[in-house]
């Protein structure tokens, strides 16, 4: 539609020369872009261009046309150019012909065009220009083809151009109305505003950038800090690490020998003020461990001058330490010491309590104050020396109260008359109402249960020793064998724990060192003990009581053995020293009485006088008429039985008493034999002597042992052969 109504005021050169120009001219400037491509190509003056400011839809511009003419100078040579000429020129002749309607034309499309909204036609202008910036720009022919195609493009509402254009007029009429009544210059400064509070925008947000730029910049600047400070860090970690495993590494080399060494402050002040208990001592026994290992590294002298060096600074905090426990020590063994003396004390007690307890206390004192130790030990030894005399002093002071029977020379074998039984000397008020038959001192009863082994254990039968309360109240006689036993039981069941208690707790002297100790607080209380076994013997001629002594001796030293206390036996020799020589006077006694009477049986009187059945002078010798054992007979079976008894385990080693028995046996016979010579018959003579046989076999049948085994087996030949004859 638009090219036929434009081709009415177009000439038919203007539209012919359109298409051949040639495509390969140069493009336009950059100060042609601003052109209309609407408008065909007139002269230079024939009508100014419209402002760049005022409105983008100029049809034509001198300067792109200028610009086109150059281009094609420039490219095409002088032939070219003097044919652009000719062209030029003939198209401004036909141009002039037609200027008065083509400007109306113009015009009419300017008007026409203006309505476009002006944001359209800028967009189009800057797409052109966008495209002149690349060089895709095109000719001047090719730009009024543009016009053309883009006022084709034109929707006129099957109007006419006149009604298009009154349409036109109207509408823009009612849109300033609509605006106020407003023109295009209140329109423009309404636009101007806009910009400038766009401007005053674009400026605050130029503000806030730069503020931005500034604070990024003294980010970056941070981050450089930062970074700095990082590889500051990082050397500096590098080096700790470094020094680190260096550390290590030594702490791991000197670390056991630096540990060796040192000592706690907890340790040193629990040393020093700590209650001595057995955690004092476990401190104690560590810091001499420590102690030892540094005189040990001294004495070896492997190590460098600086360990040594160290050492020596070490040492006199040891030595203070050292001495600071030997003060201690020294304090809390006095203490205890002078408690053993306190009255009514338990010595047994203390020992287990205070000294075994901390053991490793004078054992500490032996290794560091050699001199020190010496003397707490001198003292304890003269404390129990005092302790150990004065309390068996006492309890021997009891037992010499309790009423022993005294066996004198009436109690003998022998003697043929009956006589009270005496007591002992500080019991005279009470020797009268004691009177039993003298056949009683030659019988044992139960006097060998002290011997008898208890049923519960294969150990014999040790009772529990008296105490001395008990000793004091006691009112029943008894025989000398009683107050041996029980001073003795106390004496050795306290040389025992006390020779215990030394090996422990002196453990780290020699046993020489011990043994002296020992002796030197028991040899006083045993020498009073062996007054006491000489006073109970030395007037006292119980067979039987002396025997069993010698017997209890060996069961306390048996005893002694399995206890492995060897540091007794030096008593118990001495005891044994004063009990069989008495013994063996005793028998020689026995043996003298028997041996006197048989002297005396020159006359028949005496012999019926000694007949079981008590025919005296007056019974005109129905004893032995009757065929009755004589009573020495009886006396004989009697003592012989108990001394039998007494030495069922005794061997071949046991000289005396296998000795006192084949003279008291034989001494017996004699008698007999002499006796049996009053009897006239023969017969009847052999029948007495193996009733008296017989007699003293069923006395001795329930003893055992070898002694017993020989002596029954002797009588048995004798009344076997007396039978035989």
């Amino acid at each position: 539609m638009w090219k036929d109504r434009l081709s009415g005021y177009s000439t038919p050169a203007t539209s012919s020369q359109a298409p051949s120009r040639p495509r390969s001219q140069s493009p336009a400037p950059s100060a042609a872009r601003k052109a209309s491509h609407l408008a065909p190509l007139v002269g230079i003056n024939s009508r100014p261009a419209f402002s760049a400011r005022s409105s983008s839809l100029s049809l034509i511009s001198n300067v792109s046309i200028s610009a086109s003419s150059s281009a094609r100078v420039g490219h095409d040579g002088p032939r070219n150019h003097l044919e652009s000429t000719g062209d030029a020129r003939d198209t401004l002749s036909n141009a002039e012909q037609h200027q008065v309607d083509v400007t109306k034309v113009l015009e009419t499309l300017e008007s026409i065009l203006s309505s476009i909204p002006r944001d359209t036609t800028e967009k189009r202008s800057h797409e052109n220009e966008i495209r002149g910036i690349d060089g895709n720009v095109a000719e001047p022919q090719q730009s009024s083809s543009f016009a053309l195609i883009q006022a084709a493009s034109i929707d006129f509402r099957g109007k006419s151009l006149q009604e298009f254009v009154q349409i036109k007029e109207e509408e823009r009429k009612d849109l300033d109305h609509d605006n106020g009544g407003r023109s295009s210059h209140d329109y423009d400064e309404v636009e101007r505003e806009k910009l400038e509070d766009l401007h005053h925008s674009i400026a605050a947000c130029d503000d806030v950038l730069a503020s931005v730029e500034q604070y990024l910049s003294n980010f970056q600047t941070d981050l450089g800090v930062v970074s700095t400070e990082i590889e500051k860090l990082q050397a500096r970690s590098t080096k700790l690490n470094l020094r680190l495993k260096n550390r290590q590494d030594v702490e791991r080399l000197l670390g056991p020998a630096v540990e060796e060494f040192s000592i706690s402050p907890v340790t040193i002040q629990k040393i020093c003020e700590g209650i001595v208990d057995e955690s004092w001592v476990v401190e104690l026994v560590e810091v001499e461990r420590r102690f030892e290992m540094m005189q040990n590294v001294k004495e070896d002298g492997t190590s460098t001058s600086n360990t040594m060096k160290a050492l020596e600074d070490l040492r006199p905090l040891f030595t203070d330490l050292i001495n600071k426990a030997i003060e201690r020590i020294r304090d809390y063994l006095v203490a205890q010491i002078k408690a053993l003396r306190s009255p009514n004390v338990n010595a047994q007690i203390v020992q287990q309590k205070a000294f075994i307890r901390f053991k490793d206390l004078y054992r500490f004192l032996v290794s560091h104050h050699q001199k020190l130790a010496e003397e707490i030990g001198q003292a304890y030894v003269y404390t129990m020396r005092w302790y150990y005399l004065n309390h068996f002093t006492r309890y021997s002071q009891s037992l010499e109260k309790l009423k022993i029977h005294i066996m004198d020379k009436t109690d003998l074998i022998g003697h043929t008359g009956d006589v009270s039984r005496k007591s002992s000397p500080n019991q005279t008020a009470s020797s009268s109402s004691s009177t039993t038959s003298t056949r009683d001192a030659l019988n044992i009863h139960t006097r060998h249960q002290l011997l008898q082994p208890s049923p519960n254990n294969n150990n014999h039968n040790i009772q529990n020793a008296i105490s001395s309360h008990l000793a004091e109240e006691t009112s029943t006689p008894c025989y000398l064998e009683t107050p041996f036993y029980h001073f003795n039981l106390a004496l050795h069941d306290n040389a025992s724990t006390e020779y215990i208690f030394l090996n422990e707790f002196f453990s780290s002297l020699p046993y020489q060192s011990i043994t002296r100790s020992f002796h030197s607080i028991f040899d006083p209380t045993f020498q009073l003990g062996q007054r006491i076994t000489k006073t109970l013997i030395e007037n006292n001629l119980d067979a039987l009581g002396i025997l069993l002594t010698i017997r209890l001796n060996s069961l306390f030293a048996f005893e002694l053995q399995r206890r492995k206390i060897p540091t007794v036996e030096s008593y118990m020799n001495a005891t044994n020293m004063l009990l069989w020589p008495k013994f063996q006077m005793v028998m020689d006694s026995h043996c003298d009485s028997l041996k006197k009477a048989t002297g005396g049986l020159s006359t028949g009187g005496s012999s019926r006088a000694m007949s079981l059945i008590g025919g005296g002078a007056g019974a005109g010798g129905g004893g032995t008429q009757s065929g009755a054992p004589h009573i020495m007979t009886q006396r004989f079976g009697w003592l012989f039985q108990g001394l039998l008894m007494l030495s069922k385990d005794a061997g071949d080693d046991d000289g005396p008493t296998r000795s006192g028995l084949r003279r008291l046996r034989n001494e017996y016979e004699g008698f007999v034999m002499k006796f049996g010579k009053s009897i006239a018959d023969a017969r009847r003579r052999q029948r007495w002597l193996g009733n008296n046989y017989a007699l003293v076999l069923t006395i001795i049948s329930d003893t055992t042992g070898k002694l017993a085994d020989e002596q029954k087996e002797h009588f048995e030949n004798l009344k076997l052969g007396l039978e035989q004859s």
